[in-house]
């Protein structure tokens, strides 16, 4: 409970307040924070979407020893018209300090000098920053800078603070102490930003990717992802609260499970539960909570959707990766890759791209079944749900044997390019909607290959393992069973299903729909 007896919430929404809001506790992330501050560096803390940047900003001003003074604004809604022009940019941006020192504990001559509106161009602003930087330790910090830098104006003013900062380590000029960007993109890398968007054009001999006025950035290496030990202090406030027994270890590790710490994604969960589903703080009420927020239309949905439709090799990229399951390297320094991560939809693991958590698998498969779906090549035929759904419970091998007639019946003549590269596609087309709204499923993106894909579906208290696979043989087919085993094992499930796409000749081919005994358990062999 907050100190003013107000229950506090999970706040999904906006910037949290300790005392408003449940929260994480990210003491350790700051304290690696304030080193690079104390070390007088500049650095940009680049993460996806809603992934708590502007509440970090708050905390790190509230952290801030005494000997410092923050001067905290946000590009947020400013239009293009301040971004114009030297004449238009530096009157906006004192006035910013300005208006942040309010309550900072400065003289009030000191804050109102800082507003100046005859300061028209960067050689006037460079000139004012040494004379109000003169003898304080002031620390500058940008919000959503990444909001409105489609122009050279913006790179000028980075420039500024570039050249001021090495004039500054050579004892020649006065300056802030540290300064911190936070957005979305990677500043030192905005230029590549600027030219895909056509607002900048470089020079034919200017380098396009690494030629940065941020090129004196420190890395930001600080995980801003939230582990379980950290979910659990914010769950840990709520229990004290509320009291619900509920086993904190545990609801805290099956969170990460489908998040991956990404923060929003940690506290639609809790919401969920918390208002939705009557607080069952258990793992049924985990995965409930993970049903409505897959199918539901948020903003964080909306912008994955917005980048998959707006940058066409983005889409190819997690279509190859979640999809086709091609395994791609994750190579840090190419820029498709690291747009990806940037976003926050890729992470490397185990050297390879995967999808970053579950949740984005929902929200992804769902976005390229549901294109599939509207190309009407794989309508169901008539009777199937209520054959496959019965008294609540899922029939997955009546459901793997009428997607085989389907699938003979209306793909079987289709040219092998297209079903190797869309066979799974179709299957998963056909699934979605004979589980919609009672369950759901999502690929293990991390444990794909060309030659496999595994996906758990969820159906009620029912967990069904399978795995998608292309012909490669008998021997390979054999394989395959020990494959399954394995991912059965780590899901502790005595059944499993395997579904073969035979991509050869009718003649050659040996349809096949059976049970089969395999090392003490069973396995629903579908080829087709």
């Amino acid at each position: 409970m907050s100190e003013e007896g107000k229950m506090r919430r999970f706040n999904v929404a906006g910037h949290c307040v300790p005392s408003e809001d449940y929260m994480v506790d990210i003491s350790g992330k700051l304290e690696k924070i304030m080193r690079l501050i104390d070390d007088g560096s500049y650095f940009t803390i680049n993460r996806a979407r809603q992934y708590g940047k502007t509440t970090t900003l708050d905390m790190i001003e509230k952290a801030l020893p005494k000997e410092y003074t923050a001067a905290s604004i946000s590009f947020e809604g400013l239009g293009d018209e301040s971004f114009a022009s030297p004449e238009a940019f530096c009157p906006m941006f004192l006035r910013k300090i300005s208006k942040s020192l309010e309550f900072a504990d400065v003289p009030l001559d000191y804050r109102m000098s800082w507003a100046n509106n005859s300061i028209q161009s960067f050689e006037s602003l460079g000139e004012h920053i040494t004379k109000m930087c003169n003898g304080k330790k002031l620390v500058l910090l940008i919000d959503e800078v990444d909001k409105t830098s489609d122009n050279r104006v913006f790179l000028h003013f980075l420039g500024v603070l570039r050249d001021k900062f090495l004039q500054k380590k050579r004892g020649k000029d006065y300056t802030f102490h540290s300064v911190i960007l936070a957005g979305v993109y990677n500043i030192k890398n905005i230029k590549l930003k600027m030219i895909n968007e056509g607002s900048y054009v470089p020079s034919d001999t200017e380098n396009k990717l690494y030629n940065s006025p941020w090129n004196i950035a420190a890395d930001f290496e600080v995980d801003m992802s939230f582990s379980p030990e950290e979910i659990a202090t914010m769950l840990s406030q709520y229990e004290a609260d509320h009291g619900t027994g509920m086993d904190i270890p545990a609801i805290s590790d099956e969170i990460h499970r489908y998040t991956d710490g990404y923060p929003f994604l940690v506290s639609r969960i809790c919401k969920h539960i918390d208002e939705k589903l009557g607080r069952d703080w258990t793992a049924k009420g985990v995965y409930n909570a993970v049903k409505i927020l897959s199918a539901e239309k948020n903003t964080l949905s909306d912008d994955i959707v917005k980048n998959l439709e707006s940058n066409k090799d983005l889409h190819d990229l997690v279509y190859s990766i979640l999809i086709k399951g091609e395994a791609k390297k994750f190579v840090a320094n190419d820029p498709l890759i690291d747009l990806g991560a940037m976003f926050g939809f890729i992470k490397s693991s185990g050297g390879k791209a995967a999808v970053s958590n579950i949740i984005f698998e929902l929200v992804m498969a769902d976005y390229f079944i549901s294109k599939e779906s509207r190309s009407g090549t794989n309508k169901r035929i008539s009777g199937v749900l209520h054959d496959v759904v019965k008294g609540g419970r899922f029939d997955m091998e009546l459901c793997l044997r009428k997607f085989a007639e389907h699938y003979a019946r209306i793909f079987s003549e289709r040219d092998y390019e297209f079903l190797e590269n869309h066979g799974r596609l179709l299957f998963l087309t056909y699934l979605a909607p004979l589980i919609n709204g009672q369950g759901f499923y999502h690929i293990e993106s991390q444990l794909t290959d060309l030659r496999r894909m595994d996906v758990a579906v969820d159906f009620g208290l029912d967990q069904f393992i399978l795995e998608l696979k292309l012909w490669r043989g008998e021997s390979k087919h054999e394989e395959a069973y020990e494959q399954l085993l394995g991912y059965m094992g780590s899901k502790n499930a005595d059944a499993g299903y395997l579904l073969t796409f035979d991509f050869r000749k009718p003649t050659n081919k040996a349809p096949r729909a059976e049970w089969v005994d395999f090392d003490g358990r069973r396995i629903f062999d579908v080829v087709v």
